[in-house]
């Protein structure tokens, strides 16, 4: 599958200018089988590249655009009276989905964003007592604004935790951004010359090659160390989870599929480290009064952590 996995970044790339280690990073997610967090300032490209991997990858695609008032049973469904049953009949929400973009996630109600915690933990919605599967495979991108934007609130801790990676598009850079124009020139948009290029399958196929990649022991244990150290660094008051150490193995197993290979270095483990990690660290007041962010602690741990010799 490694061919296919190099076709999905090309295509992408067509919509996507200059940002091939953004497009990586959120294919490493998705075949990771974990769910992707964007955060930027609008118009970034954040929903067109959801888009784009929607199309190359033939995922089925639903988005929400979520405002204040968006209820938690336009995400997960509800029930309603059939009188030629006479029974209540369940009505599938929004997330019924291969690919769920959850646009501005965190410009909705905490109820309406605790609406997808169970969704993306355990891919099933539970309405009324009722459980029902989400298709597979299933993956949620959700862009969110920087904290402290007009009309945004913070995502609950429990729902940051849930996503594999957080990443940031950015600022294009000069060449870059002419690119962009010049095809976008004559009313074109370039997210039409984006083509599929796999099926549910072959993801399914591609996430079970995934999983069976090869990591030997002084892998896993600079993992743990790699967390151990988040959790007693002086400039952190809340290190990662034992989700997030599940999040990086996955993660690293990926990147390492991804440079065709079925076995993971160290290498695949520090290039996702920030991605994965950077979401789910707390600061302690002195570490943001010495203006120090989880950038520097991520960097700090890496640098401090011996990396095995395999």
């Amino acid at each position: 599958m490694s061919e296919k996995t190099k076709q999905i970044v090309e295509e992408i790339k067509k919509a996507i200018c200059g940002k091939d280690y953004i497009i990586v990073l959120a294919l490493t997610g998705i075949l990771s089988g974990g769910h992707v967090l964007m955060e930027d300032v609008p118009g970034m490209g954040k929903t067109t590249m959801a888009l784009a991997f929607s199309r190359t990858m033939g995922l089925d695609y639903g988005r929400v655009q979520f405002t204040p008032d968006v209820l938690p049973s336009d995400i997960t469904g509800f029930s309603v009276y059939d009188k030629n049953s006479q029974s209540m009949k369940y009505q599938p929400g929004a997330i019924f989905h291969n690919l769920f973009l959850a646009d501005e996630l965190n410009r909705a109600s905490s109820r309406t964003q605790s609406a997808l915690l169970e969704a993306m933990e355990e891919g099933q919605v539970t309405v009324d007592g009722n459980s029902y599967a989400l298709p597979k495979p299933f993956v949620v991108i959700a862009t969110q604004n920087p904290s402290g934007a007009s009309g945004t609130s913070l995502l609950p801790d429990s729902q940051m935790d849930r996503f594999a990676i957080r990443i940031s598009m950015g600022y294009p850079s000069s060449k870059d951004e002419k690119i962009m124009i010049q095809n976008r020139q004559n009313g074109h948009n370039p997210i039409t010359d984006v083509q599929q290029v796999c099926t549910t399958a072959d993801i399914l196929t591609m996430q079970d090659e995934v999983n069976h990649v090869y990591m030997s022991d002084p892998i896993l244990d600079y993992i743990l160390s790699l967390v151990n150290q988040t959790r007693k660094h002086k400039d952190l008051e809340r290190g990662a989870s034992p989700r997030a150490t599940l999040a990086l193995t996955s993660m690293a197993k990926s990147y390492a599929y991804l440079c065709n290979r079925d076995y993971v270095i160290p290498t695949d483990v520090r290039d996702v480290f920030y991605p994965v990690m950077g979401h789910r660290l707390l600061l302690t007041p002195e570490a943001e009064v010495n203006e120090k962010n989880t950038t520097y602690v991520a960097k700090d741990i890496l640098k401090n952590t011996s990396v095995p010799k395999i």
